[in-house]
């Protein structure tokens, strides 16, 4: 019988790969709630009109990408393709604005029906931030300074790339001088970009079609026509960047993919993965809850892909390789099986947080060894007959191989005096050196 394996464009974590994607939930978990920001969780799949009022109806995601069904009950619904949408129902529907401005971040996944590439698949997963509330420049500031902290916090070097693309006053504007630049060349635009000529001609901007690139290099840009209030804001945004020390450079070329954007936008952009990537991108929007149904709220966030973002680290090297941590129990015989079972349970009770591993099989002490190392273990407790008759257990630092001999009374005083001597080993780097 065939195999059956994943779906195209998914993939499935197990160790030690999934050691590095806790590491990085972690972290940002931390980085987020350290800037006041609490965590989220939404459905995995919603109802399709909110994609299609939130995103846009024209967006490559509403158009393309999005897996939509119907469920017994003939209602469509779609996978959450992006977050922002979602985070925005679930603050209206629980009425989260009543209690005054909204700091929100989420780690999970997200799907889109696009052709798979190296940091880019049909299941992906994604944190991000969203900030309800605030009007002013400032919170475009800190959600700028949110992501650069947890790329700082990685040793990644990107570029901040940020833009500005108005708003329901000057858009219109932009519009009609998209409309004026490209109409004239309908004809050599791609058959996607002719069909939003007409309906959003600012989606040409996000064409990647070979045909379209040199009409969008010599497009206006949305910088051109800016009313006097986004000028402002984006000279504010600019001004602030620069007094908390986060470099940037200006690209008008950003116009982010989804209609809900306005005013700032912004991208951290890596060399990293060969072509320039975006590693995370946003900005604000601050119609969407409107448009939603609920009362004006301005807002601003971001989403980093995390699939990517490991990459680029694999291949900077940075976590590459987990510290050694924990304790393995090698048991060798039955007699040493029956004896450990409890100690391991007391060892796990002691210390709640040390990993504490053990093969149950009848390897010998070499491939239990082999078997330690590949759980990453710092130390192994071992036991066989001549333990289990001299009331005693030899312990190993597996970083310097050195072991001696501790003696075992009860479970609980051996599981002490084991983690006593763990306590005391060198930093793995002392070791290793």
């Amino acid at each position: 019988m065939d195999k059956i394996a994943a779906p195209r464009g998914t993939a499935d974590l197990f160790p030690p790969e999934s050691a590095r994607w806790q590491a990085l939930e972690e972290s940002v978990h931390r980085i987020a709630r350290r800037f006041g920001y609490g965590e989220i969780r939404t459905p995995t799949f919603e109802s399709t009109e909110l994609f299609v009022r939130g995103v846009g109806e024209t967006t490559d995601i509403v158009e393309k990408e999005m897996y939509t069904f119907a469920d017994k009950g003939q209602r469509s619904l779609t996978l959450r393709p992006e977050w922002t949408a979602p985070v925005v129902r679930a603050v209206l529907e629980h009425n989260l604005l009543a209690q005054g401005p909204q700091r929100l971040y989420y780690i999970g996944p997200i799907f889109r029906y696009e052709r798979p590439q190296a940091g880019r698949y049909r299941e992906a997963h994604q944190f991000g931030i969203e900030c309800f509330g605030f009007a002013g420049p400032e919170a475009d500031v800190e959600t700028i300074a949110l992501a650069h902290e947890v790329l700082r916090a990685h040793g990644l070097g990107v570029t901040v790339a940020i833009n500005s693309i108005g708003d329901a006053t000057c858009r219109p504007r932009y519009r009609e001088a998209l409309f004026a630049h490209f109409a004239p060349h309908r004809d050599a635009l791609s058959p996607d970009s002719q069909r939003r000529l007409d309906r959003n001609p600012l989606r040409i901007l996000d064409s990647k079609a070979p045909e379209d690139r040199a009409l969008v290099a010599s497009a206006p840009t949305m910088l051109d026509v800016l009313c006097e209030p986004c000028a402002a804001h984006f000279a504010r945004v600019r001004e602030m960047l620069g007094a908390i020390g986060v470099a940037y450079r200006v690209d008008p070329s950003i116009v982010r993919g989804l209609d809900y954007y306005t005013r700032t936008v912004f991208e951290f952009i890596s060399d990293d993965l060969g072509a320039q990537s975006t590693v995370c991108a946003g900005g604000r929007y601050d119609g969407l809850v409107a448009e939603l149904g609920g009362p004006p709220t301005p807002g601003v966030g971001f989403a980093m892909g995390l699939e990517r973002f490991l990459m680029i680290l694999a291949k900077r090297g940075v976590g590459a390789s987990a510290e050694r941590r924990g304790i393995a129990v090698v048991a060798l015989g039955e007699d040493a099986r029956r004896r450990v079972v409890p100690l391991v349970a007391a060892l796990r009770r002691a210390h709640g947080d040390l990993p504490v591993t053990i093969d149950y099989g009848d390897g010998k002490i070499a491939a239990q060894f082999k078997k330690a190392d590949r759980a990453n273990a710092r130390a192994a407790v071992i036991v066989g007959d001549d333990e289990v008759r001299g009331g005693s257990v030899v312990v190993r630092d597996l970083a310097t191989r050195v072991q001696e001999s501790l003696a075992a009374t009860s479970d609980d005083a051996t599981a002490d005096a084991v983690l006593h001597w763990y306590a005391a080993l060198p930093a793995a780097a002392d070791a290793a050196a």
